[in-house]
């Protein structure tokens, strides 16, 4: 080969090479403008995916807080109980209070049903009929027949009568012997509470036993009940001028009828039952306290 031929060839072989070059060139050229437009896609995806998942978990995380059962919940709940036991104004102060009196009256009521054996453990005395030892408007605490019974009472109800009273010298309510409260068959107003007198046996003519102050018969016949139908009370108000039985209130009565033994009256309370019972006005309670 001579050396045109070499120079030729050396010639398409160096255009070659520059050929192969430019176009490894371009070859490259063209990748790295590829590349940086699939990072860019990626980069764009995988942005819009954590996005997305934060997104997610930011949705999922409020859920969670929103149902979990000791998150804020409690504490609004103590918050809440705070304030319902020291607030001094509103409306949580006001449902304390009312609670609270609820509360105490129904425990006083309990204790004092554990102590008396009868429910309702007191009664409110209605009329006059007793005065002046018991007013209208006090409210009597009374126990069931036979319970806290004195060693003076020889029956199995607790009773002791006026007569018996003033022999051994035991009294309540300003007189001699024990006031009952007793409830006759058949009567639908409310129970009786006078003081038991004496006590007579079936058939017994007791008119010879009866103070002539408290009837105005001549003799058994002319007063009622007498001779006795059958064993039971005499009762009397200790404001009346006739024995219950003498004026046909109710015949001697019998222990069944006796339903509480009067112990212990507080002043006044009693209307607070009377009023809202519609058995008293509320001026009436004033009139009475105000004297």
């Amino acid at each position: 080969m001579d050396e045109g031929d070499r120079t030729r060839s050396d010639e398409e072989h160096s255009d070659g090479a520059d050929l192969g070059e430019d176009e490894s060139v371009e070859d490259g050229e063209l990748l790295e403008d590829d590349e940086p437009v699939g990072d860019i896609g990626v980069r764009e995806r995988d942005g819009a995916m954590r996005r997305d998942r934060a997104s997610n978990s930011s949705g999922w995380t409020d859920r969670r807080e929103a149902t979990q059962p000791d998150g804020n919940g409690v504490d609004s709940d103590r918050e809440l109980w705070d304030r319902f036991r020291h607030d001094r104004e509103g409306a949580l102060m006001w449902i304390r209070e009312i609670l609270s009196s609820v509360a105490i009256v129904l425990a006083v009521g309990l204790l004092l049903f554990g102590v008396s054996g009868v429910w309702p453990p007191m009664v409110a005395v209605e009329s006059g009929s007793m005065e002046p030892n018991m007013e209208v408007g006090d409210l009597v605490f009374v126990t069931e027949p036979g319970r806290l019974a004195p060693d003076a009472a020889a029956n199995e109800i607790g009773v002791v009568t006026y007569d018996v009273g003033e022999r051994v010298d035991y009294r309540t309510f300003g007189s001699y012997g024990s006031v009952v409260i007793y409830q006759p068959p058949g009567r639908t107003a409310s129970p009786i509470i006078h003081r038991a007198m004496f006590h007579v046996d079936g058939g017994e003519n007791w008119y010879d036993r009866a103070d002539s102050a408290y009837h105005s018969a001549e003799s058994c016949s002319d007063l009622r009940n007498c001779p006795a139908p059958h064993d039971g009370y005499i009762t009397l108000g200790d404001n009346n001028g006739v024995y219950d039985q003498a004026r046909g209130i109710a015949e001697p009565v019998k222990r069944e009828w006796v339903t509480g033994v009067a112990r212990v009256r507080v002043p006044y309370l009693g209307y607070v039952r009377l009023v809202a019972t519609g058995k008293a006005e509320p001026r009436d309670a004033i009139d009475a306290v105000a004297g």
